[in-house]
């Protein structure tokens, strides 16, 4: 992403980090002498990990991360995204001390006596860093903020490809350096990508999107997706081992619960690019994963568009091939990605299950009428039998090619008779109507 650089950022830079610098070694140094006193502090190790070699050159990228911490303040290009990595880091800090204060792990391998400068890198790093704060690997979450900002201002293949390699060294480097047991590593990824989410570089934070649900349908998949957080998290506990995997699942699905009844479509980040953001990605990578494949077998007797009338078809999420002969696309769907889009495309993010509201069908009716006039529109959604379905009978109505919510919705039902449009997407379609109706009477007054 590209930002016009203001000048004298440097400053504020400087500003953070005199701030971020002496909380990190007050609150680090403060879990490890508290966790150290304790006598309940336990250990998560994998059969497998004493295979781990050790590799006392590794200290050297491991190390590296302070220095690219401090330089990572003179890539931002405007206040907005200084603030926002500084906070980003400032969440990692407070989320791994908690969960350090509240979960403690320790390390438990011996790393037998190291001579000469790796050596003595690790008897300085020893000196500080105690082996009690485990998951969530600070030095992972910190590392997803901080490449996440270099990948952001690096250009080039051959830089790009070098600034990946070293990083995902530093990643390697917290086991080959015995510091690090491996559940710290996802759990290290999934905090580094949750501050991600929280404080995006594009758009308002979820915590400004907060808004609790009225609907009870938002209650109910909310509850749903909740229940499903619960088992899998419990399914990890009780059985361990590999099915602790199922904590990724676990925080997917609780995110989604969240975002059904808290942040809206807008928890998704679904950009203005068709696809969602990087930290989205991450974090909801298994629910991603299983409503695309739910999207596909509701749809697989009928996987090509309908169309309504000329040059406004209707249809499910497009893959890319599917874009052939389209030259824009109004996208209702929050959940899933679209990877591939034409010239024109205009995303309006709205819940799966869930009616969109009167100002979501003013905005599609608006968005196709605009668009039409550059060619053949496709209008879909995830299934594209119900948001998507909204969107044109919105068009209908706010185009005056139907004078009822009844004729729109049965002209769309002759071409795509499964649609499924219940009393609350009926109620938003009137209520487009009823606004519209207003409007002109206030305007003719």
């Amino acid at each position: 992403m590209e930002y016009a650089r203001e000048q004298g950022l440097w400053k504020r830079g400087v500003l953070w980090l005199l701030l971020l610098g002496p909380l990190f070694f007050a609150s680090y140094g403060f879990a490890n002498w508290f966790t150290g006193q304790r006598e309940d502090v336990g250990s998560l190790v994998f059969a497998w990990e004493p295979q781990i070699p050790l590799w006392p050159w590794t200290i050297v990228p491991y190390w590296s991360i302070d220095l690219l911490y401090g330089l990572s303040f003179l890539l931002p290009a405007c206040r907005r995204e200084m603030d926002r990595h500084a906070l980003r880091l400032l969440a990692a800090q407070v989320i791994c001390v908690a969960c350090f204060l509240l979960w403690p792990l320790r390390f438990t391998f011996e790393r037998p006596p190291l001579d000469g400068t790796f050596g003595l890198m690790f008897d300085v790093l020893m000196g500080f860093d105690k082996p009690f704060n485990q998951a969530p690997s600070l030095h992972i979450t910190l590392l997803v903020i901080i490449w996440a900002m270099f990948a952001n201002h690096t250009r080039g293949p051959f830089w790009r490809g070098l600034l990946h390699g070293w990083m995902a060294l530093i990643g390697i480097s917290v086991l080959t350096t015995w510091q690090h047991h491996f559940i710290d590593l996802p759990t290290g990824l999934l905090a580094g990508f949750l501050c991600l989410w929280l404080l995006p570089l594009q758009g308002a934070t979820p915590l400004k999107q907060i808004r609790l649900a009225n609907d009870p349908r938002r209650w109910r998949l909310a509850m749903r997706y909740g229940l499903g957080a619960t088992l899998c998290a419990v399914l990890a506990v009780k059985l361990g081992g590999t099915w602790l995997w199922l904590f990724w699942p676990a925080a997917s699905l609780a995110l989604v619960a969240l975002n059904y009844l808290l942040f809206g479509a807008g928890g998704f980040q679904k950009q203005a690019t068709g696809r969602l953001s990087p930290a989205a990605t991450a974090l909801l990578a298994p629910y991603l994963l299983g409503a695309w494949i739910n999207s596909r077998l509701w749809t697989h007797r009928q996987p090509a568009p309908s169309q309504v009338v000329e040059g406004i078809d209707l249809g499910r999420l497009p893959a890319t091939g599917d874009l052939d002969g389209y030259a824009a696309v109004v996208d209702l769907c929050a959940e899933l990605p679209l990877r591939h889009t034409p010239q024109h495309y205009c995303s309006l993010p709205s819940l799966d299950l869930v009616a969109p509201d009167a100002l979501t069908c003013q905005h599609a009716a608006e968005a196709i009428e605009r668009l039409r006039h550059k060619g053949p529109v496709l209008v879909c959604c995830a299934l594209g039998y119900s948001r998507s379905a909204t969107a044109v009978a919105a068009w209908l109505l706010h185009s005056g090619r139907c004078q009822s919510v009844e004729s729109a919705v049965a002209l769309i039902r002759q071409a795509r008779p499964q649609i499924v449009l219940g009393p609350q997407h009926l109620a938003a379609l009137q209520g487009m109507l009823d606004a519209g109706a207003k409007l002109e009477v206030a305007h003719a007054g």
